[in-house]
Formats: C-alpha cells, sequence, structure tokens
C-alpha cells in the first residue's frame, strides 16, 4: 500500500505537462496547453491542460484527472504502477506501508481472481487449437487464425470437470469466485462447457469475465460470466480494449448485440464496435463511451426484439446526452445481423449504412413514438404528447432538449409554451457572454462547495472548524464532500487540485468529479478571495437551513413555550445560522 501523504508529494512535484507531452503533443492557449483529446476523436481541441493546477479535462468527453490519472487512463497502468512510474521520472523512491486487514485481503483476493481467469483465459484457448470441430465453427462463420488471436477466443469442451486439467485445486473456493465453477449441493462443475469462449478483457488488459457461445442452436445462445469482484456487466462493454486505435481513428463506435458480432466487424475491417454484456445499456456504459468518441450509434437487428433492445439504449441514453455529442440508431434489415450482413455484403455497404441510414436519436424516438399513436386524430395526438413526455423530461442537452419540444409541440398540435406548461419546464435565462456569465449554480450547498473547494482546494481550511450538517439523503455531491473532508484532516501540508481529484478517485467519486469539472474549470478565472465569499455564503446556507429544520422539528406537536427544553428556546430565540463561526466578508 502506498502512503496518501507520499501520492500528494509527488503530485506536488511532477509536472503534469511533461508527463502528458510525453505521449500527446500540446500547443499553448493563453494560460494553460490544449490538444485533439486523447481519448475520443475530435477535430477542435477540447483537451485541456492546467500548469499551474496540475490537472487536466476534456470538454468534449469529460476525461479529467492528475498526472496519475492519465497514465491509469491513457496508458492502461494500474494505480500503482502510474505512481511508481511518475515517482521515477520525479526522482522519488516510492515508500509501501502494509494495508489495513479489509485492504489486503481485497488486494489477494483481486490478484488471485486476475491470476486464475487468465489461466482459464490459457486453457481454453489451448482447448481451441486442439478442437476441429471449434475451429470448424469459426471458419464457417469467415474467421481467421489472427482475428481469433485478437480476441484470445477459445474453446471450453463438452463434459464436467474439464478445468481441472488447468487448475490442481479444483476444489478451490476461488473457482467459484471467479465465476468459473458452480458448486451445487452434491457436485461442482465447470460453468462454460461446449462453447466458444470470449474472454471479456479491462481497459487495462486484464480477463475479467467470460462469455461463451454454443456452437448450435441450443440455449442459451450466450452465457456471460456471473457478477464478480472483477467484473460488473452493468458497466463493461465487451471489445473496447481491442478496439480503442480503430475508435480514435474514425472518432466512431458501434454499438451491437452479440460477441460474434464485434468479431465478424473486425474480421471485415470494421475494429470500432462493442457490444453490452447481455443486459440493456446503462448510464455507466454510455459515460464510458462518450468518453472514447463524440459518435455513437446501435446498430440492433431489424426484428421486434432488436426494435426493443434500440428504445431501451434510447432510454438509458437520456439522460447522457450532451450538445455536441451523436447517439444514432441503424436497424439492419429483419433477417439480418450485423455478422451475417457484413459476411455477405462487407465493409462498405456496412459503413455507407451507418452514416447514410443510421437514425439520430431525436429523429428515431419521434418516429417510434409516431408510429403507436393516430396522429390524425386529437386522441392519439394526446397519446403520442403523454408518451414523449417522460422521453423529453430527462434529455439533459440544453440545445438538443430545446428541439426536441419544439418538434413534439408541433406534432402535436400545441405550442411550445403550453407543451413545457405540461412538462412544468423552467425555461432557462436567455445565453450571455461567457466574460459576463457568472459560475453556474449547482443544484444544493454541498455541490457548490465541492466545485469551488476543487478549483481552490485550500478554502476547504475554512470546512474544518465546522460541523456541517449532513442532508437528510445525501447527494454524490455530498458524498465526495464529506469524504474529501475526512481524507484532509489526515494528511500534512496543502491540498492541491490534482491531489484533491486523487483523493476522491481513490474514494469511489471519480464519475461525481467528472459531473463538475466544466464548472471547476470555468471557476479558475475567479480568485481565490471571490471564491471564499461563494464557500462562505453556502456554508451559511446550509447552517440557516439545518437551524431551520430543527425549528420545525422542535415546534412539532408543542401547544406552548413551556414545554420546549432549553436547547430549544435558545435556538427559536437566535437570529438564522447565528450558531456559525463563518466570518463575514
Amino acid at each position: 500500500m502506498i502512503p496518501k501523504a507520499f501520492v500528494q508529494e509527488l503530485l506536488g512535484r511532477a509536472d503534469i505537462v511533461d508527463v502528458i507531452e510525453s505521449y500527446v503533443p500540446l500547443r499553448r492557449a493563453g494560460s494553460n496547453l490544449v490538444a485533439c483529446c486523447p481519448f475520443h476523436g475530435e477535430k477542435t481541441p477540447s483537451f485541456t491542460v492546467s500548469p499551474t493546477k496540475q490537472f487536466y479535462h476534456c470538454f468534449g468527453c469529460g476525461a479529467h484527472g492528475s498526472a496519475i490519472g492519465f497514465l491509469m487512463e491513457y496508458v492502461g497502468m494500474g494505480f500503482v504502477e502510474a505512481v511508481k512510474d511518475l515517482a521515477s521520472r520525479c526522482g522519488m523512491k516510492v515508500p509501501e506501508v502494509a494495508p489495513s486487514p479489509q485492504e489486503a485481503a481485497r488486494q489477494v483476493q483481486s490478484e488471485e481472481l486476475t491470476e486464475l481467469l487468465q489461466r482459464a483465459a490459457q486453457f481454453y484457448k489451448s482447448e481451441l487449437k486442439r478442437s476441429e470441430k471449434a475451429i470448424a465453427y469459426l471458419k464457417g462463420r469467415g474467421l481467421t487464425g489472427e482475428i481469433a488471436a485478437r480476441f484470445q477466443l477459445g474453446f471450453a469442451p463438452s463434459g464436467w470437470q474439464n478445468l481441472a486439467a488447468a487448475f490442481s485445486d479444483y476444489q478451490s473456493k476461488a473457482l467459484v469466485d471467479a465465476g468459473l465453477v458452480i458448486q451445487s449441493e452434491d457436485k461442482r462443475y465447470d460453468r462454460f462447457r461446449d462453447r466458444i469462449m470470449f474472454p471479456i478483457i479491462s481497459l487495462r488488459g486484464q480477463v475479467i469475465g467470460f462469455g461463451g457461445r454454443v456452437l448450435d442452436a441450443a440455449e442459451p445462445k450466450y452465457l456471460n460470466s456471473p457478477e464478480t469482484a472483477l467484473f460488473e456487466k452493468g458497466r463493461e462493454l465487451y471489445g473496447l480494449f481491442q478496439a480503442r486505435q480503430a475508435i480514435r481513428d474514425t472518432g466512431r463506435i458501434v454499438v451491437v448485440e452479440g460477441y460474434m458480432d464485434v468479431v465478424a466487424l473486425a474480421q471485415y475491417g470494421i475494429g470500432y464496435a462493442v457490444a453490452t454484456l447481455g443486459t440493456a445499456t446503462t448510464a455507466s456504459h454510455l459515460q464510458k463511451l462518450l468518453r472514447h468518441t463524440d459518435e455513437v450509434v446501435f446498430c440492433f437487428d431489424g426484428d421486434a426484439a432488436g426494435r426493443r433492445a434500440a428504445w431501451r439504449a434510447l432510454e438509458g441514453s437520456l439522460t447522457q446526452l450532451r450538445d455536441g455529442k451523436q447517439i444514432k440508431f441503424l436497424l439492419l434489415p429483419e433477417a439480418d445481423d450485423p455478422d451475417s450482413f457484413v459476411r455477405r455484403e462487407g465493409k462498405a455497404p456496412f459503413e455507407r449504412l451507418l452514416t447514410e441510414t443510421a437514425l439520430p436519436l431525436s429523429t428515431f424516438a419521434l418516429k417510434e413514438l409516431t408510429a403507436r399513436a393516430d396522429m390524425g386524430s386529437a386522441e392519439g395526438r394526446a397519446r403520442f404528447v403523454q408518451e414523449a413526455k417522460p422521453l423529453v423530461k430527462q434529455i439533459s442537452a440544453p440545445i438538443l432538449g430545446l428541439m426536441i419540444r419544439k418538434r413534439v409541440a408541433e406534432l402535436g398540435g400545441i405550442s411550445q409554451a403550453e407543451l413545457e406548461e405540461r412538462l412544468e419546464w423552467r425555461p432557462t435565462s436567455p445565453p450571455v457572454a461567457a466574460s459576463q456569465r457568472a459560475p453556474r449554480r449547482a443544484p444544493d450547498a454541498y455541490a457548490r462547495l465541492l466545485e469551488r473547494i476543487l478549483a481552490e482546494p485550500k478554502l476547504i481550511a475554512e470546512l474544518l472548524p465546522l460541523t456541517l450538517p449532513s442532508p437528510p439523503a445525501r447527494s454524490a455531491e455530498a458524498s465526495a464532500l464529506f469524504d474529501l473532508i475526512e481524507e484532509y484532516r489526515t494528511l500534512d501540508g496543502e491540498l492541491t487540485v490534482a491531489g484533491a481529484i486523487e483523493l476522491l478517485r481513490g474514494r469511489g467519486h471519480g464519475v461525481t468529479v467528472q459531473s463538475l469539472m466544466s464548472v471547476v474549470h470555468e471557476l479558475q478565472r475567479f480568485s481565490a478571495e471571490e471564491l471564499l465569499v461563494e464557500v462562505r455564503g453556502s456554508v451559511r446556507t446550509l447552517l440557516s437551513e439545518a437551524d431551520e429544520a430543527r425549528r420545525v422539528q422542535f415546534m412539532e406537536g408543542v401547544s406552548s413555550p413551556a414545554e420546549l427544553s432549553e436547547e430549544a428556546r435558545t435556538l427559536l430565540t437566535r437570529a438564522p445560522a447565528a450558531s456559525s463561526t463563518v466570518k463575514s466578508h
């Protein structure tokens, strides 16, 4: 385990510009440096590196982090490897301390499962070479040995305990924890039998699970690893590790349903395809996809099941939409899937469908909704508006949301104002120039505090003497704020932006920080004194709201002041937030 204090010292000494510039060419733009984002394809630079604050942020895909984060995300290093690499650049030696028993147990389990899965992948790969029927199956699907090697394809033979040949301790509980074997009341047996094996590889290049496909018409056609300490199917995408370079080259990702679709498309030169792992597309999937590209195309079969899958993907996309990003939908002819189409027609016709036939999300959504209603009658249009309402309300992209609301109103035969009244939509103020615009107001005081402390971390000292009230239902931002305060109390020295980002990443708040970084970057143009005023204002708001909630609580069920405790009478007679030690500015 690497001490947190060393990580903070390392980030204070390292120069993020030198680190990133060793992989990505940067050019000066005012006080910052910019480049085309290395995490997704783009033509106009939106990737910014701050040499003074020592962090990077992409306004296009949301990628952000410290020098350590860049080595992990771009180079694919693990945390320890990234720290050691950065330390060697700075001439520092990495100290190590014994982890807590819980951390040590998790680390040992993770390393053990990783090793078991890698050994299983090697076993399945060797079995593929020995199986004539598996080789004949893959050749019949048009795959070459080269593409099989690229995706590390393997074969699980028929039989109940073939993995006993790969693992001397077949009775080990770790094999169950890794999802490789199943333990029933009276027997233990291999989970995968008589299937082509598709290793699921993380962005760090580690096998974290498997998908297995039958060679005949047996069911289920696909079988996935269960969720384990390493594998969560709602967050992973098959083929993303192999597709990274092709995605950067084309600026596009195609999302398909099956492992074989991904491999077949790669065989025909379409290397930017990925697949969800037997589950509907989730918000986590979309976040990961949009970090790598500006254009995502969902490509499904044209049958009823494919249309349902496309609609679920659309519903899962709405909260992740951002202006400037494109999400499209392509439904193939009903008898086709991506695998069969590309084998019959080839690369060029498939890519023409992607560019000429795929429908933008807004067009696809309205086409599907209008098909469900009789748009020639008032009743049908009312149904259309009613079904569009929950979808429109979820759209997170402001400009695209406005355009879709206008179109829904037109199709429904009502005015936009009437539609927005039914949506309980709050119109925004007219846009103003960036130089005149104040920092965005976050949804609550905890989020505003976290944004401003990330922009100027030394302001966290304002919170240390206080006992901030905990909200009844903690938001992600509130949880991150309280965890950052807790982490800071254990540190010596000053907190930096890079240090704060790294502490929060270590506590599992990476997604929350990503959602705030555009505002944090915008706040850099304000002085520490201006941000201090806002921090103190947010603290006063929190304390005042907490006092008011306690006043209400004290007064409930009380018929006269005599029934109140001394604490309650003191609280009710003092000015709001008088208990605060926050200084005026």
